[in-house]
């Protein structure tokens, strides 16, 4: 089945890093997925590194730039949910049974997300298991690969346009 009409919402607060912002330009691309900004970003959006990575794809990204979690929390579409991606989550990603709209949330790559907004979440605080203790954390746009791919695999997308 294709999901060409099936949308899902990228939202990545506060990045920093170019060429993770690239690199998820272009997966959204490739997903026919929405991809939310929200400001302050650790770059400008014409910085080499940014269009680099995202390589030829921005023209066809459907995105957005939000001034404020604030800005964007109030201005969405409340039908849908948010699912926070942290490593502070509840709920194994996998676990969380998604749904047309969803907005998956990451945070910044240095801080992550606040843990304020992952304490409202509760339940919809999803996290990434890692086997190694002594890693950190994942990359920021492998994350985001990670949780995007498993939730278009529940909705029945099986790469077909």
């Amino acid at each position: 089945m294709s999901l060409l009409g099936c949308q899902l919402n990228i939202v990545l607060v506060e990045p920093e890093i170019p060429p993770n912002t690239g690199n998820v330009a272009r997966l959204c691309a490739a997903t026919n997925s929405k991809l939310h900004l929200i400001e302050p970003l650790g770059f400008e959006l014409t910085d080499k590194h940014l269009k680099r990575a995202g390589m030829d794809y921005w023209q066809h990204v459907e995105w957005r730039k939000w001034s404020s979690w604030l800005d964007f929390s109030q201005n969405i579409e409340k039908k849908n949910r948010l699912w926070l991606v942290e490593s502070i989550g509840k709920v194994r990603y996998s676990d969380a049974k998604f749904a047309k709209g969803d907005y998956l949330v990451f945070g910044r790559e240095t801080l992550g997300l606040p843990e304020s907004l992952c304490v409202e979440a509760g339940d919809r605080c999803l996290r990434i298991p890692m086997l190694n203790a002594d890693a950190r954390s994942l990359n920021l746009s492998n994350c985001v690969s990670i949780v995007l791919y498993e939730a278009l695999s529940q909705l029945g997308f099986d790469g077909e346009v």
